[in-house]
């Protein structure tokens, strides 16, 4: 898609993903609109948007009016969730307003004000549960382990179902483990290496649990890229990984080799986490590679020390909370 002064919206949009997509998409020259609650235990981040050509709605889908944010897009991104899986066990009633309720107004919005927007909605492979086999495609079973998992794939059904009754084009981009500047390090709410990072950066030791998992780690830029690019794809669901997998210890390794120096602490898993833990996934995204072209370029060693540098100056604007 040529971005020249289309219309993008992206919810979510002063979060990790959501930003360095908006950043990407105002550099192609898209007229850039945000919206975001900016709620201090998702992502959300004044930071992240340093720099942002971007018009900022601060909204929540679960209950403001959305129709003046959206009037007139030509193409809505979907990042806005919540996606902390304890969060979610401690609180699914919360977890299924942010995930398919805020979708739902989204969407009931969007038939209103941008009835012709192209949508690329951020899923997650967390709803495939403990993979049967690896490389995980599309058609593997869908055995949400949490209540998280079961909140996101009702959004996504959400969405698809837009396509399939009123020609809404929709792209589900099941994405692995993202990393990259503008994740939350705060805490452990948006992913395990969030936390890594900040513990790295204050020189205190981190806690690998179990340590043997594989994960194929995909680096923001690369995944602002896909998302770009599933625009022009065919309507419908793909995976989306990264990195070649690496076990949870080697990146460990790597993340102390990459800072010169740190420390970490192999644990067993909680048991309450134990429950919902997914164990190894690695992603078989040969369908989205297929219908784009799209691949991710940046090695996991580069990611990670793109990122460490990112918050060596920063650190202190993602531990404070939100404005």
């Amino acid at each position: 898609m040529d971005w020249r002064d289309k219309t993008l919206v992206v919810t979510g949009g002063a979060g990790f993903l959501g930003s360095t997509i908006a950043r990407l998409a105002a550099a192609r020259g898209a007229r850039v609109r945000i919206i975001d609650a900016f709620l201090p235990e998702t992502g959300a981040n004044a930071a992240n948007l340093e720099g942002v050509a971007a018009e900022i709605h601060r909204l929540d889908l679960r209950h403001d009016p959305l129709e003046t944010a959206l009037a007139g897009a030509e193409a809505i991104v979907h990042c806005a969730a919540q996606i902390s899986h304890a969060g979610s066990e401690a609180d699914p009633l919360g977890d299924l307003g942010h995930n398919a309720v805020g979708t739902l107004r989204l969407i009931l919005a969007a038939r209103e004000a941008a009835p012709d927007a192209a949508v690329v909605h951020a899923s997650t492979r967390q709803m495939y549960g403990r993979a049967r086999s690896l490389p995980v495609a599309e058609d593997h079973p869908i055995e949400p382990p949490d209540a998280n998992a079961v909140s996101k794939w009702a959004a996504e059904q959400y969405w698809l179902l837009e396509h399939r009754l009123r020609g809404r084009p929709v792209v589900s981009l099941r994405l692995t483990n993202c990393y990259g500047p503008g994740l939350r390090v705060k805490d452990a709410r948006q992913t395990f290496l969030g936390i890594w990072i900040r513990r790295v950066l204050e020189g205190e030791p981190f806690e690998v649990w179990g340590g043997e998992q594989t994960r194929d780690l995909a680096y923001g830029e690369d995944v602002a890229e896909a998302f770009l690019a599933a625009f022009s794809a065919p309507s419908g669901i793909y995976n989306l990984g990264g990195s070649p997998p690496v076990s949870l210890r080697a990146l460990a390794d790597l993340l102390v080799a990459v800072h010169g120096g740190g420390r970490y602490q192999v644990k067993e898993m909680p048991p309450e986490r134990a429950k919902i833990d997914i164990g190894s996934y690695v992603a078989d995204d040969s369908r989205f590679r297929a219908a784009t072209g799209w691949a991710p370029r940046v090695p996991l060693e580069e990611g990670l020390a793109r990122t460490l540098a990112w918050y060596r100056d920063r650190l202190p604007l993602y531990l404070r909370g939100q404005p």
